[in-house]
């Protein structure tokens, strides 16, 4: 996508914000013509050659009224600025992160969390920095053209003169482009990498002490830092050499205006009050100069920006950035209705495609449509658990589950003839999905990491229901890989997955309670009670809790707990040792009461 096309998409999604904001900046922009021609009138009036009747004292007011209807107008545009540069910031993290959490969990993004916090961060800055400075830039011309049509009438050649910087100043803006880009480019990067070292450096503290790896680690983390402090002062240094020959452009400009002036003046063609209205327009002239190419250097580096934003997507159109979706930022705001950009929203906002709207259902213990917390508030009474009535999420969990509940006494008559001889019904992807599990076949499954090529190749295998499969294989085999292609963590490259049957499109979303549960070989804990770490926003009142914690042997654990399941474990469960964390992600698994319960690597830090 070209980086004026992405601007242009960004404008469209709030059209009428973004024409009020045109709109006051270019009254804004605009309102220093009137104190140029009060002025003008000012010295015309000294000299003998007033053309108004108010005199001294009512050119004073006028002034004064010029002055504060500038300032109010400053104070309305900030209002408007600052409203749509947020929306506009939060209409590109909304869709990053909704791409993201589309993507495989495996690799939802391709660089650490830390690198991805700065694209996130910094080049959605420099993208909202760009739009913004289009409006200035359009009330600046408007400013111009009235301003060289006032100049143009008063004398041609020192017209001429005031504008002859602008050429310069878009000339040497696109003479440093190549450059510019490279360096802003280099400078991401490097904060970047500095920024994941960060979270990689917080995220295994324990690991580093065991390493004894402290210095090590201090050292590479002092270079990252040197080499961010080479390529930000590279970057800095051009920006500013461009700032500085616009503005020294501008001021040669001046003094050969000035002598002009003088000229002309001896000569008495140009009089007191022509020379201080051209001296008062000179100052925004210049201005508008400098704000062009400053524009023109952040465009430039919005290009940089568009592209880093693009890499996150991870081979997803760029478009994807600008689908215009609601951010329920005041209370009338509602989703739109129409296709195009708007992409296809459900019910509450959240878009909505036919495999999101089935893993949406309430469904029981085996699948079958039991209540859960979502369409029965009133069962989850944990203080902490307490879910919202009404919320979008529980209206499409509870719009989904009236489909869900279609009786099922047979499964595979389910997929094959249809739920009470109703063959609309064999083709109902959500019957299909409130079947229990019977057979789970995958046939010729694939996948290769882009980075070394390696992975799984043509794996097939076949679980029946009850049956308990082990994996095995040497370090560095494919066993995970191979778990998470089966789950949607990795997509395939190649194979299929059929579910009694009936082929899976899409495991990511296929393969989610209560259909599956999973336990990864590092649990992933949250800085929050156990009790919650274990059911995730289910509701334990079935008596689930106390069976996955059980089954888990947490319960001696849980015992010597200074709160038992209460007690908060900290961020990443830094309170419970490595096997009672572990344990912790086998009950939270276990408490899921799923059709296909998946482990990998369970025991690793058991005895």
């Amino acid at each position: 996508m070209k980086t004026s096309t992405f601007m242009w998409r960004l404008i469209r999604y709030e059209p009428v914000r973004y024409s009020l904001n045109a709109l006051m900046w270019t009254l804004i922009a605009l309102a220093p013509v009137v104190p140029g021609l009060l002025t003008k009138e000012f010295f015309d009036l000294l000299d003998g050659r007033a053309t108004l009747s108010i005199g001294v004292w009512g050119l004073i007011a006028l002034l004064v009224g010029a002055a504060l209807a500038r300032v109010a107008l400053i104070f309305v545009g900030f209002i408007t600025d600052v409203q749509y540069r947020f929306r506009m910031g939060m209409l590109l993290r909304r869709n990053m992160l909704e791409h993201i959490l589309k993507e495989p969990g495996a690799r939802a993004i391709p660089v650490s969390p830390g690198e991805a916090i700065s694209h996130f961060r910094d080049d959605v800055d420099q993208t909202e920095e760009a739009v913004s400075w289009s409006v200035d830039v359009i009330g600046m011309l408007v400013f111009a053209a009235v301003s060289a049509y006032i100049l143009l009438r008063i004398d041609v050649q020192v017209t001429l003169l005031v504008f002859l910087p602008l050429v310069v100043v878009v000339t040497a803006a696109q003479l440093a482009t190549s450059r510019l880009q490279r360096y802003r480019a280099a400078s991401r990067e490097a904060t970047a990498r500095v920024t994941g070292a960060i979270s990689e450096m917080f995220g295994n503290v324990q690991a580093i002490q065991v390493a004894g790896a402290e210095e090590r680690v201090v050292a590479r983390f002092r270079d990252l830092s040197d080499r961010r402090r080479q390529t930000m002062l590279k970057d800095r240094l051009m920006t500013e050499a461009l700032d500085s020959v616009f503005s020294n452009t501008v001021h040669i400009g001046t003094g050969l205006i000035l002598l002009l002036a003088a000229y002309k003046m001896r000569a008495g063609t140009f009089t007191i009050g022509d020379f201080a209205l051209f001296v008062y327009y000179l100052n925004f002239v210049t201005q508008f100069i400098t704000n062009v190419g400053r524009f023109l250097t952040f465009f430039k580096q919005m290009e940089v920006a568009l592209r880093r934003l693009t890499a996150l997507l991870q081979g997803a159109p760029a478009q994807v950035l600008t689908l215009f979706r609601p951010l329920y930022l005041g209370k009338r705001e509602t989703p739109p209705t129409s296709g195009g950009d708007e992409g296809a929203i459900g019910r509450g906002g959240y878009s909505q495609s036919a495999d999101q709207g089935r893993d949406a259902a309430a469904k029981g213990q085996n699948g079958h449509g039991g209540d859960n917390a979502a369409t029965d508030p009133g069962r989850a009474t944990h203080p902490n658990m307490t879910t919202r009535p009404g919320t979008a999420s529980d209206r499409m969990a509870a719009g989904a589950s009236e489909s869900s509940r279609a009786p099922v006494n047979d499964p595979d008559s389910a997929i094959g003839s249809g739920a009470s001889g109703d063959p609309r019904l064999a083709a109902d992807p959500r019957v299909v999905s409130a079947a229990w599990l019977m057979r789970l076949t995958a046939t010729g499954l694939t996948y290769r990491y882009p980075e070394t090529g390696r992975g799984i190749t043509d794996v097939s295998l076949e679980l029946e229901r009850g049956s308990f499969t082990v994996i095995t294989g040497m370090v560095g085999a494919g066993k995970t890989t191979l778990v998470r292609a089966i789950l949607g963590l990795l997509r395939l490259d190649a194979g299929e997955i059929w579910w009694n049957g009936a082929p899976v499109e899409d495991p990511g979303s296929f393969f989610m309670p209560p259909r599956s549960a999973y336990a990864s070989q590092v649990p992933r804990l949250y800085s929050d009670t156990l009790y919650n770490n274990i059911l995730l926003g289910e509701t334990g009142e079935d008596g689930r809790l106390e069976r996955a914690v059980h089954t888990a042997v947490l319960e001696r654990d849980v015992g010597r707990l200074e709160r038992g399941l209460e007690t908060m474990i900290g961020p990443r469960g830094v309170k419970l040792s490595g096997g009672q964390a572990q344990r912790t992600a086998a009950a939270r698994m276990l408490a899921r009461q799923a059709e296909l319960y998946v482990f990998d690597d369970v025991s690793s830090a058991l005895d």
